[in-house]
C-alpha cells in the first residue's frame, strides 16, 4: 500500500476514529444505569487501560510497520492459532461496532427531528421485544461511509481531519458551557451504585476508546513509522482520555444522573437546561464523530481483512488491492473481543522482549512461562473475587502479592530482544498491568458477555479446524518451495558466473 500518512494524519485519524465511537452513544446509558457522577472515574480507568494497550501497539507498529495491526503482530509472536482467534474477534468487533454506531447515528438524527430516538425506525410487532425495531437509516449511512472509504487513504484522511477540527471546536464548547451551567449538587451522591457501578461502566465505556487499533493497522502506509507512529498514537490517546473525562464530568454536573437521557445524552441535556439551539449543534458534532468513527473503522477493517486473507485464513480474494485508490474495496462493506485482543497484545510484547526461539536459554524460558502463568492466575483470582462480591482484603492482598511476584519474576529474567527505535517503558510492569486490567474489565462485563464470547470462539475454532489450519499450512508449504527455488536460481547464477570467468 502507498506510504502517504504522517504523524499529523495519525493524530486526527485517532481523534476521528475514537471520539464518537462511544462518548456520545453510551455515556448517558452508563451514567444513568451504573456509575452516576462517578462516570468520570470509569472513563479514567478505561483510559488508563487503553493507554497501556496503545504503548504495546506502538512498539509493534514501529518495529513491524505492516497492515494487519494486532493480527500481524500476534502472528509474529504467538503463531497462527492465536492470530486466527484474534482475527475472528477483530472481524466480530468491527461488525458489531459498526452496527452500534449506525444505530446511534440514527438515534441522534431522530432526536433532531423529534424527541424520540426510535422515530425513524420500523417496528415489527411479530419480532421479539428488543429485536423488533428495524433501522434502515443505519444501513444507508454505513453504505455511504464505506463507499467514501473506498476512494483512497489520503483523501479519506484529509476529509477526516478537516471535519475533526470542527468537532474538536464543538467539544470545547460543550466542556466550557457544561462547567458554566453545571451544578455541584448534581454530583451528589457521587457513587450511587458503589465501586461495582464504576467498574461495570468502565468495562462498557471502554468501547469509547476502541478505534486506535484501526490507526495502528495503517502502519504500512506511514511515511516515517519510527517518528510518526509514537507521536500519532500515544499523543492522540493521551489527549482523548483527558477530553473524555472532562466531557463525562460536565454531563454529570449539568443534570441529575437519574434524568440523563440514555440514547442522546448530550443533545438532550442542553435542551433540559434551556439551550435548545445548542441541542442541534451538539447533535451535529455527535453525528460527525460517529461518522468519522465509522469511516476510519471501515479503513481499518479493510486492512485487517487484507492481511488475514494474505495469510489464507480466509479466501485470498479478499486481499486484492485496487490499483488506482490503493485501497481494499472488497472488504469495506465487511467489549469483549477488544479487551481480549488487547490482553493478547500485552502478552505478545512480553514474549517479544523475553523469549526468542533458539536464543533464549531453557532455564530463562521456563522462568518466563511460570511467571506469566502466575500473572494470569493472580489477575483471574482478583477478577473472580470482585465478580463474586467478596470484599475481604485478605484475598485481594494474596492475589495482588502473587501478581507482584509473577511480574518480578519476569523482571529478573534476562531480555533477549531490545527495541531498536521506540519501546514501551517500564517493561514488564506496564504490560503486566495491562493484562491484569483487561482481564478485570472482561470479568466486569458479566456472565452473558462471557458466554457470547465463548460461543463465538467455538464457532471460530470449528472453522479453523475444518478450513483455516489447512489453508495456512498449504500456503506456508508453497512459500518454502518458492524460497528453495529462489535459492536454487541464485546458486545457478553464481555457478554460471564462475564458469564464465
Amino acid at each position: 500500500m502507498k506510504k502517504c500518512l504522517t504523524w499529523w494524519d495519525l493524530i486526527w485519524l485517532g481523534f476521528g476514529s475514537v471520539v464518537g465511537s462511544g462518548i456520545f452513544s453510551i455515556t448517558g446509558q452508563e451514567t444513568h444505569d451504573h456509575a452516576g457522577p462517578a462516570i468520570v472515574l470509569s472513563y479514567a480507568v478505561s483510559g488508563m487501560s487503553a493507554l497501556l494497550s496503545v504503548f504495546c501497539y506502538t512498539e509493534f507498529a514501529v518495529e513491524i510497520p505492516i497492515a494487519g495491526g494486532s493480527f500481524s503482530f500476534l502472528r509474529v509472536e504467538l503463531g497462527d492459532f492465536i492470530a486466527f482467534i484474534a482475527a475472528g474477534n477483530i472481524l466480530l468487533e468491527g461488525l458489531v461496532g459498526a452496527a452500534g454506531l449506525g444505530r446511534s447515528w440514527s438515534s441522534y438524527v431522530a432526536s433532531i427531528i423529534k424527541s424520540d430516538p426510535d422515530f425513524l425506525r420500523i417496528k415489527v410487532n411479530s419480532f421479539a421485544k428488543g429485536f423488533n425495531l428495524l433501522d434502515p437509516l443505519a444501513v444507508v449511512v454505513l453504505i455511504v461511509v464505506n463507499g467514501t472509504a473506498m476512494t483512497g487513504t489520503k483523501r479519506t484522511s484529509v476529509l477526516n481531519w478537516i471535519s475533526s477540527v470542527f468537532g474538536a471546536a464543538v467539544i470545547v464548547f460543550i466542556i466550557i458551557f457544561g462547567f458554566v451551567h453545571g451544578k455541584s449538587e448534581n454530583l451528589v451522591p457521587f457513587f450511587p451504585h458503589g465501586a461495582e457501578g464504576v467498574f461495570t461502566a468502565a468495562a462498557v465505556v471502554y468501547w469509547s476508546y476502541t478505534g486506535f487499533d484501526m490507526v495502528a493497522n495503517m502502519a504500512e502506509e506511514v511515511k516515517k513509522p519510527s517518528r510518526d507512529i509514537p507521536i500519532g498514537l500515544v499523543g492522540s490517546m493521551s489527549l482523548i482520555t483527558v477530553v473524555y473525562c472532562l466531557m463525562s464530568l460536565v454531563l454529570a454536573m449539568m443534570v441529575k444522573y437519574t434524568e440523563v437521557d440514555v440514547n442522546a445524552a448530550y443533545s438532550v441535556v442542553f435542551e433540559q437546561i434551556g439551550m435548545k439551539w445548542a441541542k442541534y449543534l451538539v447533535s451535529i458534532v455527535a453525528l460527525k464523530g460517529m461518522t468519522t468513527s465509522m469511516l476510519v473503522g471501515s479503513m481499518g477493517q479493510a486492512r485487517y481483512t487484507t492481511q488475514i486473507a494474505r495469510a489464507h485464513m480466509i479466501p485470498p480474494y479478499f486481499a486484492l488491492v485496487h490499483p488506482k485508490p490503493n485501497t481494499n474495496i472488497r472488504n469495506a462493506l465487511d467489549n469483549h473481543s477488544t479487551l481480549f485482543i488487547f490482553m493478547l497484545m500485552a502478552v505478545a510484547l512480553l514474549m517479544r522482549r523475553y523469549y526468542v526461539k533458539d536464543v533464549t536459554p531453557k532455564c530463562d524460558a521456563i522462568k518466563f512461562m511460570v511467571s506469566l502463568f502466575v500473572i494470569f492466575g493472580a489477575s483471574l483470582g482478583i477478577t473472580i473475587l470482585w465478580s463474586s462480591n467478596k470484599r475481604e482484603w485478605i484475598g485481594y492482598a494474596v492475589f495482588g502479592g502473587l501478581w507482584v511476584l509473577g511480574t518480578l519474576g519476569i523482571a529478573l529474567t534476562s531480555k533477549h530482544r531490545v527495541p531498536k527505535v521506540w519501546g514501551v517503558p517500564l517493561v514488564p510492569w506496564l504490560p503486566s498491568l495491562s493484562i491484569a486490567m483487561n482481564i478485570f474489565l472482561i470479568g466486569s462485563l458479566g456472565a452473558v458477555a462471557v458466554w457470547r464470547f465463548l460461543i463465538c470462539s467455538a464457532i471460530m475454532l470449528i472453522y479453523y479446524v475444518l478450513a483455516g489450519v489447512h489453508a495456512t499450512y498449504d500456503m506456508a508449504h508453497v512459500d518454502q518451495q518458492e524460497l528453495k527455488l529462489e535459492e536454487g536460481d541464485e546458486k545457478s547464477v553464481q555457478r554460471d558466473l564462475v564458469v564464465g570467468n
